[in-house]
């Protein structure tokens, strides 16, 4: 198999939200958060994935978002835009109106109409991998969201095709999976999708080995949601995973845990409802609780796209309480948030009035 030589993400990449205000881009909101990450030190940026909102930006924005992020970085680090779509000719286009300026692109499994893996391989990876050999090239693999996966075999002789498919972008949650991948292509890249799976989880009150430490995976980094209010601590945890450094690896991992913990958030609720009673279940999904927690914190976050909105007010209650648990435990992990948005955490945490606004009021 050949070795790829070209751009190769490792470290922590940010998934870049979008802020929106009364239903436009912030592009200065936009441009304030790319500085931040930048000097924070964050290995490379990735605009306009799930994080960036993609399903509701559309064609025009989409690749103005990914041009500008490339504008605003200046070859500061990489960016890998994602282009990825359910529709070959529209993630070419997109791909083909954004390649002199990026590094990469992200493409995520054809979502919705559910190609089987043989058919994602040959009908989308392949010819867009053809098409541009000269960009690094990262299947995005989110079964939860697109109801299809190509499957690690697949991936192999699509790496053995085209050397720029050199890394992969892992939202399973299936270590199994990744321990597979891993034999079959030590040369390619594997980058986390998921913060809480990146370095140690728990389970069952057990701390257990991620996709960066676990031996048999040995990630080389993640495309991180936190990032976002944490970059340089999301950063210092992969680069010390990397360098071999896991005791220092695993206090960051503590001090990160409870925002790793909301980037989706889970709540239980009562209704009340023509005199009776319901006791329901809600899934919030990113973007909703990392832009609840940025604006709450008084980032560049703006609003949501609809259909997402917000979240119940216990909600909100866990993403704030996961902020001032990481205040509290160690202020420099969000410290950097004060200067680069003229802002007091110490406020900002305390008083309800910045998160009271963030909940719906009534839920019937």
């Amino acid at each position: 198999m050949e070795k790829y030589e070209g751009t190769k993400p490792e470290g922590a990449l940010t998934a870049l939200i979008t802020p929106f205000v009364i239903g436009d881009i912030d592009w200065k909101g936009y441009n304030t958060n790319i500085e931040f990450q930048i000097s924070e030190g964050i290995s490379g940026l990735v605009p306009v994935g799930t994080t960036g909102e993609s399903p509701t930006t559309s064609h025009e924005e989409h690749i103005s978002l990914i041009r500008e992020c490339s504008r605003a970085v200046n070859k500061r680090c990489p960016v890998i835009g994602s282009t990825g779509s359910n529709s070959t000719a529209e993630s070419m286009d997109m791909t083909k109106a954004v390649e002199k300026y990026i590094d990469g692109v992200l493409l995520v499994d054809c979502y919705y109409n559910g190609p089987s893996s043989l058919e994602l391989r040959r009908e989308y990876y392949e010819p867009i991998a053809a098409k541009f050999p000269h960009l690094l090239i990262v299947p995005y693999v989110i079964p939860g969201r697109t109801g299809t996966a190509i499957i690690p075999q697949d991936l192999m002789i699509l790496n053995s095709k085209y050397p720029n498919v050199a890394a992969i972008k892992e939202a399973t949650g299936e270590l199994e999976r990744m321990i597979v991948e891993r034999k079959l292509m030590p040369y390619v890249s594997i980058i986390s999708g998921d913060d809480n799976l990146t370095a140690w989880y728990r389970k069952g009150g057990v701390v257990k080995e991620g996709i960066m430490v676990h031996p048999d995976v040995r990630g080389e980094g993640v495309i991180s949601v936190v990032s976002n209010v944490a970059p340089r601590y999301v950063e210092k945890l992969t680069r010390s995973i990397l360098d071999g450094n896991y005791d220092e690896a695993r206090k960051l991992w503590e001090d990160l845990e409870p925002l790793f913990n909301v980037v989706t958030v889970s709540t239980t609720e009562e209704i009340e409802y023509n005199g009776d009673v319901h006791r329901v279940s809600y899934k919030f999904r990113n973007p909703v609780p990392i832009k609840t927690l940025m604006k709450g914190l008084g980032m560049c976050a703006g609003s949501v796209r609809q259909p997402l909105g917000r979240m119940t007010e216990s909600g909100v209650e866990q993403v704030r309480n996961a902020a001032i648990a990481v205040y509290n435990r160690n202020p420099e992990v969000l410290k950097p948030i004060e200067d680069a948005y003229n802002v007091s955490l110490q406020e900002r945490l305390f008083d309800d009035r910045f998160w009271k606004p963030l909940a719906y009021e009534r839920l019937a």
